[in-house]
């Protein structure tokens, strides 16, 4: 039975593990090297006593507070969700917290977060995505380690990677045109961002690839929110142009559209069939559910916390990000 007083001291511990107070405050800040048999016991021995470190006192001992800013777009956005759960357990095995703050893709606002966590002391911050220039990442790695995601920015302290956005294009585009599918809509996203501009390259180049002609009237811009997927069908609708498929640039944009079309009796897939990008969980629950380009999330978020533990320190095995994928659901039709 597990002690529920909130005295136990690390003296208890090393006391009832057979062990060193030294021993388990290095076991404790990820410095000590142990026998497997020895950190067992010396876990088992927290456990039983539910001994609770004084993270302050550790914070203040080491010059670390054990925390890990997280700068994401949007709370409220399941994409970057699933990406900070995937953080979020790749770093508290070491013993580390998150702190999160929005930046609501304004590159001003995206700069004061990072002051503002910084300010808070913490360990290291990740980036997810956003409108900072990369020399501004650079500059604040300066300071502290930073990882940031959908970016190509190197540097001693910061880490940036992205994912295939023009290749998670140009499947959804090879597998409509497989299906039959010549005039094919797209609702980009916005055209500052990095991820929509490559979507729109690989709309277009796949096209050019079967020799069939661009038509500009097809493409119309969104904002990766669901109301702009809603506006933009309903713009397609109104130039009386013909299509038989829709890419939409992210699921969101999709489910708008969806929506679009069902207000108008258009079925999906029997009269349009519709292709997201993102994968999101609620993608599976759509009506039909949505045929969509899945981006690993959560492994995405975790190869994340693993890079940043490496940089502070931590020996992280060697990893490769896990590709995009086509995940084939009923939205689309062939003809």
């Amino acid at each position: 039975m597990k002690n529920e007083s909130s005295t136990t001291t690390l003296y208890q511990v090393a006391s009832a593990a057979g062990v060193s107070p030294a021993t388990v405050s290095r076991f404790l800040n990820g410095t000590a090297k142990v026998s497997d048999d020895k950190r067992r016991v010396i876990e088992r021995v927290i456990d039983e006593l539910n001994y609770k470190p004084n993270l302050l006192a550790q914070s203040l001992k080491m010059g670390s507070t054990r925390t890990v800013g997280v700068l994401t777009q949007s709370l409220e956005s399941g994409y970057f969700n699933r990406a900070m759960v995937g953080i979020e357990d790749a770093v508290k095995a070491a013993g580390y917290a998150l702190l999160i703050m929005s930046g609501h893709w304004h590159a001003d606002e995206e700069a004061e977060r990072v002051e503002l966590l910084i300010g808070r002391r913490v360990d290291g911050v990740a980036i997810l995505t956003g409108n900072m220039s990369d020399q501004q990442i650079l500059d604040f790695s300066r300071r502290v380690p930073i990882v940031a995601f959908g970016r190509d920015v190197q540097g001693a302290r910061t880490q940036g990677f992205c994912l295939d956005n023009y290749r998670g294009a140009c499947d959804a585009m090879e597998y409509l045109i497989a299906q039959g599918h010549r005039r094919i809509a797209h609702i980009s996203g916005p055209v500052d961002h990095r991820d929509a501009r490559a979507r729109l390259a690989g709309y277009h180049d796949t096209l050019a690839r079967h020799g069939i002609k661009a038509e500009p009237g097809l493409v119309v811009a969104g904002e990766f929110d669901e109301s702009s997927g809603l506006q933009a069908v309903n713009a397609l609708l109104a130039s009386n142009l013909r299509f038989s498929a829709i890419f939409a640039a992210n699921d969101l944009s999709a489910y708008g559209a969806r929506l679009a079309l069902y207000r108008r009796n258009i079925r999906v897939p029997e009269d349009v069939s519709l292709v997201g990008f993102d994968d999101l969980h609620s993608s599976m629950y759509t009506t039909p559910p949505l045929t969509t380009v899945r981006q690993p999330l959560y492994e995405v978020g975790a190869g994340i916390g693993r890079r940043m533990l490496s940089m502070l320190g931590h020996e992280q095995p060697a990893e490769d990000m896990p590709g995009l994928s086509l995940i084939v659901r009923e939205s689309v039709r062939l003809l």
